[in-house]
């Protein structure tokens, strides 16, 4: 039940160390691409969902396998209410997941991902209430709560629609994933993905939402070489449609819209410079809170580095563009590998 809490610091450990090591490892010359962060939106209420990261442009050749383990700590305080409704968002989410990719022949991939998620009191707290009093950003109350709790909390019309507050983990919903590849060329890729989410995980603890979820989307980059290295726009756009959960579940939409915008530099053979914007539709109506009724914007700064030719490490950091519809700071880290 308590794994991250212990996982979390070796976990960091281990992936600074990998970049570290990067940086002293014989020289190579990696053959890797600018791709997009592979990051989504993850609000306790939001990320139980299907919604997916954009995803690389490019399949996974025939014959080749790509492993990815990623891990995730997102911060969250929010606290927010009107005349019919009240909602607390204070804690710690802490996801590690496994993905596998098989390029099958054809220009297709197959591939599963299988998470473990716990919510947590986390320790984060102070370290973000320095950071916040340090460069003057905005405090929303969080520097006035008890630090490292974990409450999520939200009354409607007097009752008690959802509420945890006692450290919780599991294998949240696992996911599989399809591909195809839409073109391939010297100037720009484009592929259709699609992912569906299983009810594997327990949506009494956030873990999951108890819905199926199917999601499709195109993601496409147009790269350009310069004296300065090499550089690339990329974007993703497309639809999801999900069965009624058991989070909020009369609230809960069965739709949703969502999208990628970035770009990367590319100065040298092991390093890549990014910056891109995740935005999605509401999941939940009937509400005033912004946290629930409108939609979410995320921006998502940091780079890759390349460990081996076929090896490389995303390490981003997120926050909330459009204010409470996200978490405060999200940090990623994102190890990946194909053979």
């Amino acid at each position: 039940m308590f794994l991250s809490c212990f996982l979390w610091p070796d976990m960091t450990r281990f992936f600074v160390l990998a970049a570290l090591l990067s940086l002293i490892c014989p020289p190579c010359v990696p053959a890797f691409e600018i791709e997009p962060f592979n990051t989504y939106n993850q609000s306790p209420v939001i990320r139980i969902f299907g919604l997916p990261g954009a995803g690389s442009p490019r399949v996974v050749k025939a014959g080749k396998t790509e492993l990815e383990f990623s891990a995730v700590l997102a911060s969250n305080y929010i606290l927010d209410e009107n005349h019919r409704e009240s909602l607390l968002i204070d804690g710690e989410t802490h996801s590690f997941a496994l993905g596998v990719r098989r390029g099958l022949g054809q220009d297709t991939e197959a591939g599963i991902d299988i998470p473990y998620v716990s919510q947590t009191g986390g320790f984060l707290d102070g370290v973000i209430d320095t950071w916040h009093h340090t460069f003057g950003f905005r405090e929303g109350g969080r520097n006035l709560a008890p630090k490292n709790r974990l409450l999520y909390r939200y009354v409607r019309d007097g009752g008690e629609r959802l509420k945890l507050d006692s450290c919780s983990g599991g294998i949240g919903d696992i996911r599989l994933q399809g591909a195809r590849q839409l073109y391939r060329g010297g100037n720009g890729s484009a592929a259709l993905r699609a992912s569906l989410k299983l009810p594997t995980g327990d949506s009494g603890s956030l873990i999951g939402s108890g819905s199926t979820d199917l999601a499709v989307w195109v993601t496409a980059d147009r790269p350009f070489d310069s004296r300065y290295g090499r550089w690339s726009i990329y974007g993703a756009g497309g639809g999801m449609a999900m069965k009624g959960g058991s989070v909020l579940a009369e609230q809960q939409r069965n739709t949703a819209v969502f999208g990628t915008l970035g770009g990367g530099w590319k100065p040298g053979e092991r390093l890549v410079l990014k910056i891109q914007a995740d935005a999605h539709t509401p999941f939940y109506r009937d509400s005033e809170l912004k946290e629930l009724e409108s939609p979410g914007i995320q921006l998502v700064l940091g780079g890759t580095v390349a460990l081996t030719r076929e090896t490389t490490l995303d390490i981003a950091v997120s926050e909330d563009i459009l204010v409470k519809s996200s978490p405060d700071v999200v940090f990623n880290f994102i190890l990946k590998t194909r053979f």
